[in-house]
């Protein structure tokens, strides 16, 4: 790649992953305080809705794609960028594939196909339904940062490498 094009990609990455961030952090800041302070049922009915809906979304798109791109990135600053810049692309696409990609595969969304199987006025659907809120919440804080994170990873790494 040529060194107008190395920029455009990284920048893109920044923008990219400062996007998925901006999700994450509204689900963790008021929507998901928002949906437990529901009745069980109505929050529960929410969740499944928005876990249905986010299928078809441009996001899932940003959130699943960022993960071959920030890792062909790394990868890419690992072999062909010298200098710190490619210290900081690297941290970046190491920390959102992990942090961000991986949490959402192994804690997000199990939860969300265990409560979307469940009926939402079930006796363990509302026991669950606590646990849900909680510790899905949770994951999301570490979404939240993570891909902050690699934003702001990437963004050093233009800075330096411009």
């Amino acid at each position: 790649m040529t060194h107008t094009i190395e920029l455009i990609a990284y920048a893109g990455a920044t923008l990219l992953t400062g996007l998925v961030a901006g999700v994450f952090l509204a689900f963790s800041d008021f929507v998901m305080r928002s949906l437990s302070a529901a009745t069980p049922v109505a929050g529960i009915e929410a969740m499944q809705l928005i876990n249905r809906k986010v299928y078809a979304s441009v996001f899932l798109v940003w959130l699943l794609g960022m993960a071959p791109v920030s890792a062909a990135l790394a990868a890419y600053a690992w072999f062909a960028i010298d200098g710190p810049a490619a210290d900081w692309f690297i941290a970046g696409g190491t920390i959102y594939v992990i942090g961000t990609f991986l949490v959402t595969m192994l804690g997000n969304v199990p939860m969300n196909r265990r409560l979307d199987g469940m009926t939402t006025a079930g006796a363990e659907t509302q026991i669950y339904w606590q646990t849900y809120a909680t510790y899905w919440t949770m994951w999301n804080h570490v979404r939240t940062v993570s891909s902050a994170l690699a934003s702001g990873c990437f963004l050093v790494g233009c800075v330096l490498y411009a």
